[in-house]
């Protein structure tokens, strides 16, 4: 059983934990926050950022359990900085998700619980597939996206970097969203979008 850490110890942080202990594949060793001191479940915060940067042997993974709406910035600059520290980041795929073998996940990506990824499907780093999202044979999913609850990506969808789409949002097939895009709960998008797009 692997040893691991979160990153961050708020409401989403509760969602990943529920998914990496139903996996049976990780061994939790407590979370990283700067400002919550509370345990969650009987897993302790065990400091801030630098606990982290003070060890040298490397033998855990790790995970970001932060959570994005309006930016991904936190949860880039972890990321990054914490790989060229040379920490491993496992990719988490909930038992109760539903993936194909022909899909591509890549490290830092955690797939929630009864999250459909579809035949070719291509997820960069440190993405979030949230709980029952949709993510359609062909999509590729760059990196730092957080696809929300029940969101639909459908066939042959390209999300771009840092990209948010929200709860129960509809992408029609074939389509282009650009870098840095928010687009709101239940939106329907059925064209093409430039970076920086916000759909409401």
């Amino acid at each position: 059983m692997r040893k691991i850490i979160l990153i961050g110890a708020g409401g989403h942080a509760e969602s990943c934990l529920d998914v990496i202990l139903l996996t049976k594949k990780f061994h939790v060793l407590g979370f990283i926050d700067k400002k919550k001191k509370k345990n969650i479940l009987n897993y302790k915060v065990l400091g801030d950022e630098n606990y982290l940067k003070k060890i040298k042997k490397k033998s855990f993974g790790l995970h970001i359990s932060l959570g994005f709406i309006k930016s991904p910035k936190k949860r880039i600059k972890l990321f990054n900085e914490f790989k060229k520290l040379k920490f491993d980041f496992p990719v988490i795929i909930s038992p109760q998700a539903q993936i194909s073998k022909n899909a591509k996940i890549l490290d830092g990506t955690i797939i929630h619980h009864k999250a459909v990824v579809n035949f070719g499907a291509k997820i960069g780093y440190n993405n979030i597939i949230n709980t029952s999202a949709i993510v359609e044979h062909g999509v590729k999913i760059e990196n730092n996206c957080h696809i929300s609850t029940r969101a639909i990506i459908n066939g042959g969808v390209i999300v771009k970097d840092n990209t948010f789409i929200g709860s129960g949002a509809i992408i029609r097939e074939g389509l282009k969203i650009g870098k840095n895009c928010f687009i709101g709960m239940g939106s329907i998008v059925t064209k093409d979008l430039k970076d920086n797009s916000i759909l409401k």
